[in-house]
């Protein structure tokens, strides 16, 4: 295990940073992605050609939405909420199927498909350990790092999105400003400044551009101070027709994918929320999904698009080095207050393109870097280094219409799904990942009791299996001993009462020369990994230490603890002795 060094984190999810601090970072947070969670709206109904009562309507219940759940993942609800810096907007992912079923039969018809796909995110976040083969760190940290290189051409595109009179000197001058600055301060400012380092870059990028004639206030003058849009509620179609069963398949294909993105955002912001890295918490996982379900089930009810989590909140967490869930909270109200102001709506709006564009380069090049932390954390085996590197470019390629380019032709739903770089390589990692599982050798699984006396049975059951693959003496040897101090572990982290109805089932299969481990059972709040990964750190190497996480430790090659609502899953590789 690799010794862990601590992270540049001034507030953690549960410190309280000042009031000034948490509303100013919440505000850059919601000027950089006001525009995404307006714009998506705006190209479904218009592409619909629906009207503009539909329109109003649907762009202020998204700001609604936006706002109570970004808040719903900072407080954390029962299974509800990730407890971390989680913007929630509305999902690009959907657009070409919601153009669909609106052109198709309406904006009921729509809402009806939300609906329903928005009942799969809450099985699966009820449920997320049945994909803990296939949702890995690995997995998540490739759909991250292909993010920006999703969204990279609209980025760039904004750079340049302006009037031809600015095109040659005064486009150019402010995106530089604005990436010098947010760049420099980023790379040189300590303590205070650093965390308002983005917003510095922004307002000087907004004052460069409005000195170069380029900062546009009419709509900001012709906007109202306040103003709730008419009643514009599509109610739900029920009919459940031919056209309904049509599109189903492709609103839950598209739910999964906007998944992979959800998983990975929830597994990114814990890795850059604590000044000391830990093992990802998939409960945490869950309340988000759990939370997006929610967000897309009022989607559908209200009658506008669905939504998903940002990844601009997790690079803007990196750069500041504030993740406080307060920040979280406050951007909620924001939104929820710009959903009846539109003249301070219109102000964020109008925010130049090229200092949108600069900043959001820098922003999106740290989230690159978020993902490539992911997956060297998860330890880039082979096996994984493959996954990685077929799915990162096998991305960019229909990213970037490289691949089978006449498949990409239209703009219909596969169109759309193939040209999605994010998309495809995710789809493909999961894919890659599933594949290893079923070309790997068979698992051999025993159910036994969570107690020392069930300890012979189990070491003989693994016994038997390594001799099985030709394991030596002195192998096994290790093997048993790997499996008594995790099952002393695993005794000790429950109630002593209660421990005689506790169940383990063990799982071993060999895999890449090592054999592969899996218990599963029901532990503490501590996890394993998180003890393992830090024993040798000098506040722990002493006395108290527990010996059986110090031999684990020893004679492991890899441990990973993943803890869900409904049980705990400990993954240890043993690597034989030659």
């Amino acid at each position: 295990m690799a010794q862990t060094e601590a992270q540049d984190i001034r507030f953690e999810p549960n410190e309280a940073p000042p009031t000034p601090l948490s509303v100013g970072l919440a505000f850059q947070l919601v000027v950089l992605t006001i525009s995404g969670v307006v714009l998506t709206p705006v190209i479904v109904v218009q592409a619909a050609n629906i009207g503009e009562p539909f329109l109003s309507w649907s762009i202020f219940c998204v700001l609604l939405i936006a706002g109570s759940t970004t808040i719903l993942q900072a407080v954390r609800v029962w299974r509800f909420g990730s407890g971390h810096v989680l913007l929630m907007g509305t999902s690009a992912a959907f657009i070409a199927v919601c153009i669909t079923a609106l052109i198709t039969g309406g904006p009921a018809l729509m809402c009806t498909l939300i609906i329903i796909s928005s009942i799969i995110q809450f099985i699966i976040a009820f449920k997320l350990s049945v994909l803990r083969r296939v949702i890995t760190p690995t997995v998540a940290g490739i759909v991250i790092m292909l993010i920006p290189v999703t969204i990279f051409p609209v980025i760039f595109d904004l750079l340049i999105d302006v009037p031809e009179e600015h095109l040659s000197f005064n486009a150019p001058v402010v995106a530089a400003i604005t990436i010098v600055i947010s760049v420099g301060l980023a790379m040189r400012a300590t303590g205070f400044l650093r965390l308002w380092t983005p917003l510095i870059g922004l307002v000087l990028g907004t004052i460069a551009a409005a000195l170069l004639g380029m900062f546009d206030a009419t709509p900001i003058r012709e906007a109202a101070w306040l103003g709730i849009p008419d009643w514009g509620w599509p109610g739900l179609d029920l009919s459940f027709s031919a056209d309904f069963w049509a599109l189903v398949p492709a609103f839950v294909l598209v739910t999964i994918v906007g998944l992979v993105e959800t998983i990975g955002d929830s597994v990114a912001i814990q890795r850059v929320s604590q000044r000391q890295p830990r093992a990802p918490d998939y409960r945490v996982v869950q309340g988000a999904v759990g939370t997006d379900g929610i967000g897309n089930l009022l989607s559908g009810f209200l009658g506008t698009v669905p939504n998903t989590t940002y990844s601009s909140s997790i690079a803007v967490t990196e750069l500041t080095g504030v993740a406080s869930r307060r920040v979280g909270i406050y951007i909620g109200v924001i939104f929820l207050i710009l959903a009846f102001l539109p003249k301070l709506k219109a102000v964020i709006i109008a925010l130049p393109n090229p200092v949108a564009g600069a900043y959001l380069t820098v922003i999106l090049a740290m989230l690159f870097i978020v993902g490539m932390k992911l997956v060297f954390r998860d330890g880039l085996d082979f096996r994984k280094s493959v996954i990685t590197g077929v799915s990162l470019w096998i991305g960019i390629g229909f990213q970037f219409e490289l691949i089978f380019p006449e498949m990409l032709t239209g703009s219909g739903f596969w169109g759309t799904l193939l040209r999605n770089g994010m998309t495809i390589g995710g789809l493909v990692a999961i894919a890659l990942s599933l594949l290893w599982e079923v070309m790997g050798s068979r698992r051999r699984r025993i159910r036994t009791r969570l107690v020392v006396d069930d300890l012979p049975q189990l070491t003989e059951f693994l016994s038997d299996a390594a001799r099985r693959w030709n394991w030596n003496d002195a192998s096994v040897n290790r093997l048993q001993q790997v499996n008594e101090e995790l099952l002393l572990t695993l005794i000790e982290s429950n109630d002593e009462e209660t421990i005689t109805e506790r169940r383990l089932q063990v799982s071993v299969r060999q895999d890449a020369g090592q054999l592969a481990l899996e218990y599963i059972a029901v532990a503490d709040e501590q996890n394993i990994e998180d003890r393992a990964m830090f024993v040798h750190d000098a506040a722990n190497d002493d006395a108290s230490t527990d010996l059986s996480i110090k031999l684990l430790h020893f004679l492991a090659a890899e441990i990973r603890h993943q803890k869900y609502f409904d049980m705990d899953i400990v993954n240890i590789r043993v690597d034989p002795v030659t």
